[in-house]
């Protein structure tokens, strides 16, 4: 027979209609799914109208700045509200499909309507974790670093490790994705990457992922056969749009040069496209290196400054709360928020104890778990009123990037 939807999904289209779906002689108020209720729906919806309707004055671009700012309020709203609204409708339909079937008395057509609500059930729990992301940038696109630590080879190829489940990860969710600049490992994995990752509340899923990551098996690189420990520390931080912070041109130094990433270091770009941008106040170093030509590269590189100046300041009012309220979990070694330990088949998140025995199947992309656990860990600080640790801009501090350590254990 065909599946059918959880109690939970029935329910949910119970409240959302005055019309029963089962044999009960309960008699249901139309209401809205209770997604609807945990960001304040029907205010966000005023709050689109009035947005919309601002954009639709005459003098409107009369204050380029203003506008910009309304255009950037009307897409946030979007982004939380228009999930909620294809719920909410396909809520509406499944209850027109069961009433169809019921009236026909067509067993066919109440199947299809279980699996309308069973589909219906998935699309529920992405709308309530996304309503976990209340920070102010959560729902930017965002760049993602991958730095392996100290240990050689096989921390660089950890590093690859995270690259490869993050990639999983992220066409698991339909984001787009960008290669900013990779430095390969000299014998296997990655020494460094950064990515740009575009998709709706990227930067607030990915920053449940920021700190140091920890890796424990038998490595292949060692011929001893030894279990060995290494790290890798994954940096998040949120795009910002271009009229958010204006940079100096005197602050800033701009350097071309010839890109060498090939193995063993040999030329494979002979012209100077690459770009190196130092931010001389902070001494920031941004390298970009994707493409053939010059310009983009240093479009690239300017984005991604511009970010890191913008989470510096952000950060700078985070410490301000931090200072009131104990400060925040450091970020070196020791601190990992999560291990991948292969000879145990375990993968336990240490922020919310969040744990799976299938170590492959989370190094495949199925972090989805881990990343619900630390948002509801998250929300459950803030509603106590305390300051969240780990977490960045919507949560409280943001971790800083460890400089990881590698041992060997006999």
């Amino acid at each position: 027979g065909h599946r059918r939807p959880t109690r939970r999904a029935t329910r949910t289209l119970a409240a959302c209609t005055s019309t029963p779906i089962s044999r009960s002689s309960t008699t249901w108020r139309r209401g809205s799914p209770p997604s609807a209720t945990l960001f304040n729906y029907d205010a966000k919806l005023a709050e689109r109208t009035a947005l919309q309707d601002r954009m639709g004055a005459g003098d409107f671009w009369n204050n380029q700045k203003a506008a910009q700012k309304t255009i950037e309020d009307l897409k946030i709203l979007r982004a939380q509200i228009e999930p909620l609204e294809a719920l909410i409708k396909g809520f509406d339909d499944a209850r027109v499909a069961y009433e169809m079937a019921r009236e026909a008395n067509d067993k066919d057509l109440l199947g299809e309507a279980d699996e309308s609500l069973f589909r219906l059930q998935t699309d529920m729990d992405k709308v309530e974790q996304q309503s976990l992301l209340s920070g102010k940038h959560d729902h930017r696109n965002c760049f993602v670093s991958i730095q392996a630590g100290a240990g050689g080879t096989e921390a660089e190829d950890w590093a690859g490790m995270l690259e490869r489940m993050y990639l999983y990860y992220w066409q698991r969710m339909g984001w787009k994705v960008e290669e900013m600049h990779k430095s390969l490992g000299a014998e296997a994995g990655i020494n460094a990457v950064t990515y740009r990752v575009v998709g709706p509340f990227a930067f607030g899923y990915m920053n449940c992922e920021r700190g140091p990551h920890r890796l424990a098996r038998v490595s292949p690189f060692n011929a001893e056969g030894k279990r060995q420990t290494s790290f890798a520390t994954v940096d998040v931080t949120p795009e910002f749009e271009e009229e958010d912070l204006e940079i100096p041109a005197k602050d800033l130094e701009i350097v071309p040069f010839v890109r060498a990433s090939g193995p063993g270091g040999q030329n494979v770009n002979k012209v100077a496209t690459a770009i190196r941008v130092t931010h001389i106040p902070t001494g920031i170093q941004v390298v970009a290196s994707t493409y053939r030509d010059q310009p983009q590269n240093r479009k690239q590189a300017l984005a991604v400054l511009r970010a890191k100046l913008e989470q510096i300041e952000e950060e700078r009012r985070n410490a301000e709360v931090a200072a009131a309220t104990g400060g925040k979990v450091a970020r070196d070694w020791g601190n990992q928020i999560r291990s991948y330990v292969f000879y145990d088949s375990r993968v336990k998140d240490h922020r919310t104890g969040h744990e799976s025995s299938n170590v492959e199947w989370v190094l495949n992309g199925n972090i989805e778990g881990y990343v619900d656990a630390e948002l509801q860990r998250r929300r459950s600080e803030r509603e106590q009123g305390g300051a969240v640790k780990g977490a960045g801009d919507g949560a409280g501090g943001a971790a800083k990037g460890a400089s990881a350590k590698s041992a060997t254990k006999g």
